[in-house]
Parts: structure tokens; C-alpha cells; sequence
């Protein structure tokens, strides 16, 4: 037995039995080092959104799955005579023709390699020159496959992206979706980056199985003529066979990128959620937190990563040897068969430099064959990624429809301890809307927050044009719940609601939004300036409305109504509520909700600014700690947090309370 084992021990074998050791320790190493970093998941836990069960998304190629990808193709080919119908018939006809080209170049380099054995110089030269000559026309076709594919891609994503913010941006929609509905937490995510990686993997995938589809039929038909129809078929067996094993296992992959896409949303929220509060973290000393948090969730993200990159890489092992070396086995056990066959009709009758030539030609074409089946095979890899954001993005248009539709998804406020709990389910949009000129009318509304919470159980009262209410009451009694049904943004769950058309109703928060653009945008917005000039008001009537809020310093110092700045930074506290006030001037609704909206003006220009509003016959409902804005009311409506309410006209002995 030694002398057998020392044949063992030769320098490639203890070379290989080294670099094996080297590379299993190095793995070892590198999988402690990561551990070593481990931080503990349950030391930092969070919640952001799918909190219902049905949030998950089904992500596997199945009949589902073609059911929702033929929807999502409706609307971004939306018809034979489309211009994206155009792209896709150009896309094809330059894969047919580069096939055509492949074919070319196999002839033609046959042709010269012939040349060069049989050291014919002058039939050399010719074939030589005719190869180059022909290198222009096949780069033009291959870059008008990418121009097409990448114009293709970009047509897709323009007509899927309109289509999801006609209905993301349709009324209410966006903030009902992100404040009422908890299937989904990452819209920005969703409407951006799954949108265009669904794009980009509906074009890969097209030409991914076009090109193999084409070049099989035209390998197939080329080798038939000549060899007979066995070796083709042979090899389509074996499509079909490998294609079929390799979709079912690659039918994880679907639902881990829609996972993966899921825990992107996640930390980039994270990362946005940081910026919108840094101030308040800042106060409260928070990085550490903060980054604990954030550390958790790319964790999660890199966890999740690497059990992909692992599935994909064994995965891929598999691919190879399916797709790649068994088709080539396959591939050469199928060509002998016609060069093995001495009754062959063709290959019989030929010489053995003849049938060389054959071989070398033919051989070719049955490689491209092999590699056209193996990327058939491997595009499905590609389909179940694109089941994955088919999956995202048909989640997204479902939550859009139903919240058009009225109908939430919500965690629902439940206490079986209160035994005053109506009997009843809470049925959002139960009650009922009306719209009516100069009146707003609450019979029997109950102020119920979109999770069930009840805050006011029967809300009743009646204001007319003219009559300016005060609301008042502890933080938590329901007045902004009051003002989200009267601006339509929470449903209604009973009762009877009489209100002005949504445009007779505006809205000024404590903190005014500046949007992007002119000075002027900020007067009229969110009114275009044609818009502005369709209705007859010009820009000396935005510079009047500057005068009575005492902001018309503003048009020297920003120069004029047309200076584009950062309005956010620019404009100080005091100054962004005043052009709120001047964009209400501007607007001049029936009714105004007023939402401590002059808590940093000064008591002079607030008093100057109601009275305005009073001359242009704006009625205001007015949330205030201000006592001396009871003056410019005639009635209030007081909430105790307790579920009670007064609504009283203001009396000269009416106790004014506030600071």
C-alpha cells in the first residue's frame, strides 16, 4: 500500500491539496470577520408598513404571474399601431438581421481560413476583403439593436410611469395611499426604481428570448437542409427538458427580489426619514439611535443580499452545467449522428476535405444553436426576476385602484374593555356628502380617526357665509380630525356632510408649504401662471395682496416675480405664513380653514389681514390660542378631548380664554 500512496504525493497533487486547504481557511476566515461585525436584530426593531398579512406579494413565474404581466403590457404597449409597437418590430428586425450577420461572418470566415490552409494568396486577399467590408453594415445593426432596446426601455417607462401618477396623483390619492392605507410604505420607491427595473427586464427579457427563438429557427432550418432533421431535433428535446428543470428551481428567485426590493425601500425611508427630522434628532442628541437603526436595516438588506448572491451562485452552478456544458455534450452527441451515419444521403457521397469543410461549417452554426438554446434556457432566470417587480408593480396599481375606490386597508383600533363600543363595524365612507354653495352643515358626523378611534360621536352644527368660528380645545379633541373630513381627505363613517365644492374650500397650516419655483408660485399655487392669467388676475394684483399681508419689500429684495429661489430657507417663519395669507387673498374661497396659521405674525398685521378677510367675504374657521382673535368671530366651537362639544355664538360676556 505505501509504494501506491507515494504515487500519490507528486507535486501538482500536494499543489492542489494545498490550494484547497489555503482556500478553505481563507473562506473561514472571511465568514468569521463578518460575524464578528453581527449586530443583534432584536437589540433594534422596527415596523415599516405591509402590516396586513395579504401585503405579501405571490412572486413566481405561473399563470398569475402572465395574468399580471399582460395587464402591466396593455399599458405600456398600448396598441398594434403604437410607436412602441414600432420599436419592437425594429428590435426584431435587427435581431433577424444580426442572425443573418452571424451566418455571414461563419461562411465567410470559413472562407478565409479555407484560403489560408490551402495558401491560396490571391483567394486570401479577395475573401479577406470582403470580410472587412462587411464589418460597417454589421456594426450598424448591432447599435441599432441597442439604440432600439434602450429607446424601447425608456417609451415603457414613460407611458408606465404616466399611467400610475394619473392615478397616484388623482384627488386625494397619494396622501389617502401613505395616511390611510398601510399595504404599502415606500410609494417613492415603488414608482421609481421597480419601475424602471421592470422596464429594463421586460426589454432584456424580449430580446433575451427573441434572439435564441430567431436563431433557433434559422440554425434549425439551415442544419435540417443539410444533415437531416435528427440533430436539431435532438437538441430541442433537450430545451425543452433543461428549460422545464431549471424554471422550477429557479422559482425562489421571484419572491426574493421582490423581497430585496422591499428591504431597498426600507433603508432608503430610513435615510429620508433622517433627513426630515434632523432637527428634532439633533435636540435629542439621537446619531447614536439613529444610527443603530439605520445599521439594522442595511443588515438586514446585506443579510438578505448575501442569501441571494448564495441561492444565485448555486443556482448558477446548476445553469452552467445545464445550459452551457451538458447543451455542449449534447450539441456534439447530435452532430455526429448525420458524419457517423454511412448511409447518410449527402455526407456519403462527398470526400473527406469536403466533408471537413462541412464539419467546420455546419459545426459552427450547431455551436450558435447550443448557445442560442442556453440563453433561451438562462432568459428564464431573467423571467422569474421580472416576476419579482411584475409582482411590486401590480401590488401598487391594486392599492391605487382600491383607494380610489374608497376601500383602506388599516390596522383598526379594537378595546373589548369599553363597553360603550358601538355595535356596528366602523365602515369607512358609510356616510354621506353633500355639496352646497355657502354653507357648511355636520348632522350627526362622527370625528372618527381612519384607525377607528372615536373622538367625537355625533358632531352637529351649522355655519352659514359670514359667520366665523373659533375652534378650540386640548391637543388630541379632534380639530384637525374635523378639518381632514371637511377637506375630504379622512372618509366619512356616518352621518350627513353639507359642504362647498372642494375649490370654495382652502386650507393655511401653523407650517405653509413653499413649493418649487417663482416668488410668484408661491402667491398663486398651486395655480400655473396661465392658469393665473385664464382667470383675469395679473401680477399687480399678486403685488396688491403683497401690500396687505406688508411683504411687497420682498419684490426688491428677491427681484421681482420671477426670481427662483429656495423658498424653505429664503422666506423667514413670519414671512411664509403672510404669503399663505396672500395666497388665500389670491384664492378667494368661500371658506377658510386657518390652522394656527399667524401664530409668528404680529398681532397688528394679523388684525389687518382678517379684516381683509371679512371685505372679500371670506368666512373663516380659525384655530387659535390667540385671544385677541376672538374680536373677529362670531362663533365658537369648543371640544373637551372627552368626546363632548359646544358650539355657541360669541356674547359680550363669553369668557375668552388663550394667551
Amino acid at each position: 500500500m505505501a509504494p501506491n500512496i507515494s504515487k500519490l504525493g507528486t507535486p501538482k497533487t500536494v499543489l492542489a491539496v494545498s490550494s484547497a486547504a489555503v482556500t478553505l481557511w481563507l473562506i473561514r476566515q472571511l465568514t468569521k470577520s463578518t460575524k464578528s461585525r453581527k449586530l443583534d436584530r432584536n437589540e433594534i426593531q422596527y415596523l415599516i408598513g405591509e402590516k396586513t398579512k395579504s401585503s405579501k406579494s405571490k412572486a413566481q413565474v405561473d399563470a398569475e404571474f402572465f395574468g399580471h404581466l399582460k395587464k402591466l403590457l396593455k399599458i405600456i404597449i398600448p396598441g398594434w399601431f403604437s410607436a412602441e409597437t414600432s420599436f419592437c418590430i425594429l428590435v426584431a428586425a435587427s435581431l433577424v438581421a444580426r442572425s443573418f450577420c452571424d451566418i455571414w461572418m461563419i461562411q465567410n470566415a470559413t472562407q478565409v481560413e479555407t484560403a489560408i490552409v490551402s495558401m491560396n494568396k490571391n483567394r486570401f486577399k479577395s475573401t479577406l476583403l470582403v470580410f472587412f467590408a462587411g464589418m460597417p453594415l454589421i456594426s450598424v445593426v448591432n447599435n441599432t439593436l441597442k439604440w432600439s432596446l434602450g429607446e424601447l426601455k425608456l417609451r415603457m417607462r414613460t407611458r408606465m410611469t404616466h399611467h400610475l401618477y394619473e392615478q397616484y396623483l388623482k384627488g386625494f390619492t397619494y396622501y389617502k395611499m401613505n395616511n390611510l392605507d398601510t399595504r404599502i410604505a415606500n410609494a417613492d420607491q415603488l414608482l421609481t426604481q421597480d419601475v424602471d427595473k421592470f422596464c429594463d427586464s421586460v426589454t432584456e427579457l424580449y430580446s433575451n428570448i427573441l434572439k435564441p427563438l430567431l436563431d433557433i429557427f434559422i440554425y434549425v432550418y439551415r442544419l435540417t437542409s443539410v444533415l437531416g432533421g435528427q440533430t436539431p431535433a435532438t437538441m430541442m428535446v433537450y430545451l425543452v427538458v433543461s428549460g422545464t428543470f431549471l424554471t422550477y428551481l429557479r422559482r425562489p428567485m421571484g419572491r426574493m427580489t421582490a423581497e430585496e426590493q422591499k428591504l431597498e425601500g426600507e433603508f432608503r425611508y430610513i435615510n429620508s426619514r433622517l433627513i426630515t427630522n434632523s432637527e428634532e434628532i439633533a435636540f435629542y442628541n439621537g446619531n447614536n439611535r439613529e444610527k443603530l437603526t439605520m445599521l439594522v436595516s442595511f443588515k438586514r438588506l446585506v443579510d438578505h443580499l448575501r442569501n441571494c448572491l448564495e441561492f444565485r451562485t448555486v443556482v448558477g452552478v446548476v445553469d452552467n452545467i445545464v445550459a452551457k456544458y451538458f447543451a455542449t455534450v449534447v450539441g456534439m452527441i447530435a452532430f455526429s449522428i448525420p458524419f457517423m451515419n454511412t448511409e447518410h444521403a449527402q455526407l456519403s457521397k462527398i470526400g473527406q476535405e469536403e466533408r471537413f469543410r462541412y464539419y467546420y461549417t455546419y459545426g459552427r452554426m450547431m455551436v450558435k444553436l447550443a448557445e442560442a438554446i442556453g440563453r433561451l434556457v438562462l432568459a428564464g432566470r431573467e423571467m422569474t426576476r421580472l416576476a419579482g417587480f411584475t409582482a411590486r408593480v401590480t401590488e401598487l396599481m391594486n392599492v391605487l385602484k382600491d383607494v380610489n375606490e374608497g376601500h383602506y386597508q388599516r390596522t383598526m383600533v379594537t378595546d373589548s374593555a369599553d363597553k360603550e363600543a358601538p355595535v356596528q363595524p366602523l365602515i369607512p365612507g358609510s356616510g354621506r356628502m353633500i355639496f352646497q354653495d355657502n354653507i357648511i352643515r355636520f348632522d350627526k358626523v362622527p370625528l372618527v380617526t381612519p384607525n377607528g378611534d372615536i373622538l367625537v360621536k355625533e358632531l352637529s352644527f351649522e355655519v352659514k357665509s359670514g359667520m366665523n368660528v373659533l375652534v378650540c380645545g386640548p391637543n388630541g379633541c379632534g380639530k384637525s380630525s374635523l378639518f381632514r373630513i371637511l377637506g375630504e381627505l379622512w372618509p366619512l363613517f356616518g352621518g350627513t356632510l353639507t359642504k362647498p365644492p372642494r375649490g370654495k374650500l382652502f386650507y393655511i397650516p401653523q407650517r405653509p408649504y413653499m413649493t418649487l419655483g417663482s416668488l410668484r408660485d408661491q402667491v398663486i399655487y398651486p395655480h400655473t401662471r396661465d392658469e393665473m392669467q385664464r382667470r383675469g388676475k395679473t401680477d399687480a394684483d399678486l403685488t396688491r395682496h403683497l401690500e396687505r399681508v406688508q411683504l411687497s419689500y420682498l419684490l426688491t429684495r428677491e427681484n421681482g416675480w420671477d426670481a427662483v429661489a429656495d423658498w424653505i430657507d429664503v422666506l423667514s417663519g413670519g414671512e411664509k405664513q403672510r404669503i399663505a395669507m396672500a395666497r388665500l387673498f389670491y384664492h378667494a374661497p368661500q371658506f377658510a380653514i386657518l390652522d394656527e396659521c399667524t401664530s409668528a405674525v404680529s398681532v397688528d398685521v394679523e388684525g389687518s389681514m382678517y379684516d381683509y378677510c371679512r371685505e372679500a367675504g371670506i368666512t373663516l374657521f380659525t384655530v387659535s390660542h390667540r385671544r385677541s382673535l376672538w374680536k373677529h368671530h362670531e362663533y365658537y366651537l369648543q371640544m373637551d378631548g372627552r368626546g363632548a362639544f359646544d358650539f355657541k355664538k360669541i356674547e359680550a360676556d363669553t369668557e375668552e380664554f388663550g394667551s
